[in-house]
């Protein structure tokens, strides 16, 4: 396999998201190439990245959708009404928003439930680019239309003229994408702001579920793969399997990852027909004497080696700049395993790769404090966000925090120690 990974620009910076789930208000999360979602159980960090998730996976779709893929690789809905918030008076919203800053440039989308149908419409976009921003809604008439458009285009050479050509500007959607359209046939100009600014983010994005499956006996093999589609997991045999084949420096880099965390000291791939791969690894957690000769198949060691796999080999796959969502990547590890893997994420982000983490697990944080404490990691390049969940109105709100010098942050919740002792539990 040989993965084609588009060179995106720099990554999303921020994301704004209301309306959704138990997220009812506003809430803003910044994201830096460290970003850390941390709280109790069903406190919202999830819900916080799902909207995104949406987004990736209907623009993945092999076929249109429509405005959304409710049910998906990366998220599964049956209905809207799951996903829209229950507000903060029990009074049910009809509409949610998402906003995705990158760098100089935003998009806000905002769905709402069809009033005589089912399923969900776009309902508004606002997109800012620099100091310019547009504001598009379907079924916008000409005259609005180009009141909306900046006046830059307007003064391109008539392109966008008003009354230039015998077209009218109409607003078009391709799935989430709204953009303006002037002309017909052989003549097309067309303002897709939304698409060329978060499209190449959302093309990259490399996401692995909480809940990766069992290890198998087996794994897909695949001949070709355009980024990577839906969750991670799938293609973790065959990345380490074409490592293996073109003796990338970064199969060896996985058995030393694996090793340190006191797993296993080697993984291999071994083709067992034109479409299935076996995963081995080795039964002790070091190398010895006789240990080449003691390799076993994935599905016969602990749930630790087999869930920590995908994670690591994520994240050696995924280019600078790209964002890696992670959902509970310390899942089945010992303690002693979770403090090594805070340290592979920091290798991770200074090779710069970009990662969102959403943990339960205390001693994975105390890892990283650890780290930037030591001065392996500038405390700029992470972001803490806390979770937490209204007793009374079970409304998500989330606070954020940095790190100084010492690893030490002053502004997490007085109770994130106990939450996070029950969350291990």
């Amino acid at each position: 396999m040989k993965t084609k990974t588009a060179k995106g620009p720099g990554g999303i910076t921020a994301m704004t998201v209301s309306g959704f789930k138990s997220i009812a208000e506003p809430a803003r999360i910044e994201i830096r190439p460290l970003t850390i979602l941390a709280g109790a159980g069903s406190s919202g960090k999830s819900s916080m990245m799902q909207p995104l998730l949406l987004l990736k996976q209907t623009l993945e779709a092999d076929n249109d959708p429509g405005p959304l893929l409710l049910n998906g690789p990366n998220v599964r809905f049956t209905s809207v009404d799951q996903l829209l918030s229950k507000g903060t008076k029990g009074v049910p919203t009809n509409s949610f928003q998402i906003e995705i800053e990158t760098g100089g440039s935003s998009v806000n989308l905002k769905f709402a439930k069809k009033n005589s149908k089912r399923g969900v419409e776009v309902r508004q976009t606002v997109v800012s680019h620099g100091v310019e921003s547009m504001v598009m809604r379907p079924g916008m008439t000409h005259e609005e239309i180009y009141l909306a458009i900046p006046s830059s285009y307007k003064a391109e050479g008539g392109i966008v003229r008003d009354g230039g050509f015998d077209f009218k500007w109409k607003v078009v959607q391709n799935r989430f994408f709204l953009s303006f359209l002037y002309g017909d046939g052989s003549f097309r100009f067309q303002l897709s702001w939304p698409e060329q600014i978060i499209e190449p983010h959302l093309s990259r994005m490399i996401h692995l579920p909480g809940l990766r499956g069992n290890p198998e006996r087996a794994y897909p093999a695949y001949d070709d793969i355009q980024n990577f589609p839906g969750t991670f997991e799938h293609y973790m045999a065959d990345m380490i399997a074409d490592w293996q084949m073109l003796r990338d420096s970064k199969l060896y880099q996985l058995s030393n990852w694996l090793e340190m965390m006191g797993l296993t000291w080697k993984v291999e791939a071994k083709y067992l027909s034109d479409t299935l791969i076996e995963l081995r690894v080795g039964r002790s957690p070091k190398k010895t004497k006789t240990s080449s000769k003691d390799m076993v198949n994935l599905a016969d060691v602990g749930l630790g080696v087999s869930q920590v796999l995908p994670v690591l080999v994520a994240l050696l796959a995924a280019e600078p700049g790209q964002m890696v969502y992670l959902e509970q990547p310390e899942i089945h590890l010992h303690p002693r395993a979770k403090m090594a893997l805070a340290q592979i994420l920091v290798e991770a982000v200074k090779r710069g790769v970009r990662i969102v983490a959403e943990t339960h697990s205390s001693m994975l944080l105390r890892g990283i404090q650890t780290l930037v404490a030591r001065g392996d990691l500038d405390p700029g390049m992470i972001k803490l966000h806390w979770f937490q969940r209204d007793p009374d109105d079970g409304m998500t709100t989330v606070s954020s925090a940095d790190l100084d010098e010492n690893g030490v942050s002053g502004s997490c919740p007085k109770d994130f120690g106990q939450m996070t002792l029950e969350a291990e539990e």
